[in-house]
C-alpha cells in the first residue's frame, strides 16, 4: 500500500468514526463509554495521519 493509499484508508476511517460518533451522540440515551472509545479511536487515527504527514 502507498502512502497515499495508506493517508486515504486513514482519512476515510476517521470520517466513518466521525459519523459514529455524531450518531451515537444523538440518540435519546448515549452510551458514553462508547462515544468515549470512539473519540479515542479517531483520536489515534489522526496522529497517525499528522504522522504521516511528517514523513
Amino acid at each position: 500500500m502507498s502512502l497515499d493509499e495508506r493517508k486515504d484508508s486513514l482519512k476515510a476511517k476517521h470520517e466513518a468514526l466521525e459519523h459514529k460518533i455524531e450518531n451515537e451522540e444523538n440518540r435519546p440515551h448515549p452510551d458514553d463509554v462508547q462515544v468515549h472509545e470512539l473519540k479515542k479511536k479517531k483520536l489515534q487515527i489522526k496522529d497517525e495521519l499528522a504522522n504521516l504527514g511528517s514523513t
